[in-house]
């Protein structure tokens, strides 16, 4: 799941080398946090989050087949 989220974020930054995903499990819970550039945080959240909501739902499309709780926190 962490590597999703990497491409994703990858390919809507101006910088892609400054992406980097953090992941944290605890139980049946896994909290990814996405770090990307200030420049590119707009491109990220998108205009009234639309794009952040997409990836959060993407992510729980593919946390669900693999029973687990995802939670996605843009920093």
């Amino acid at each position: 799941m962490k590597e999703l989220v990497e491409v994703m974020a990858k390919s809507l930054v101006n910088d892609p080398s400054a992406v980097v995903v953090e992941e944290e499990t605890t139980g049946t819970t896994t909290v990814l946090r996405l770090h990307v550039a200030s420049e590119d945080m707009g491109k990220v959240i998108g205009k009234q989050g639309r794009i952040a909501k997409a990836i959060r739902t993407v992510m729980k499309a593919v946390a669900t087949r693999e029973n687990v709780k995802v939670i996605v926190e843009i920093i």
